[in-house]
């Protein structure tokens, strides 16, 4: 009978494990159980931060339209109110944008809800 080698397959997923933790420290970047351990941690925080930056961009774009309308003399929650009362159907993103970049334009929209 001929002599099978293997372990080619083994070898390129312990090589590939290692070459995903590259920069971590100490032994969990050289040393295969701990890269393995490491890399499962790693990749679960990161499939849920992928979820939660959703939510700490909507904050974000929610402090920066109230910074904009407290300068207005309203509240954040009075003029997002305000907003559904005349169906105007601009999310927070772009308010946000508006807010920052074009203050004259949300002044405007300002102006238009708060009649």
């Amino acid at each position: 009978m001929t002599r099978v080698k293997r372990g080619t397959i083994a070898h390129k997923r312990r090589k590939n494990v290692l070459k995903q933790t590259k920069g971590f420290l100490w032994s969990r970047k050289t040393k295969y159980r701990a890269a393995k351990e490491a890399l499962q941690h790693a990749l679960q925080h990161q499939f849920n931060d992928r979820r939660k930056k959703k939510g700490i961009f909507r904050r974000l774009w929610q402090v920066r339209i109230g910074a904009a309308t407290k300068q207005l003399g309203m509240s954040y929650s009075k003029f997002i109110g305000q907003l559904k009362k005349h169906n105007v159907e601009i999310d927070r993103k772009i308010l946000s944008d508006i807010a920052m970049t074009n203050p004259n334009i949300f002044k405007n929209i300002f102006n238009m809800v708060s009649k």
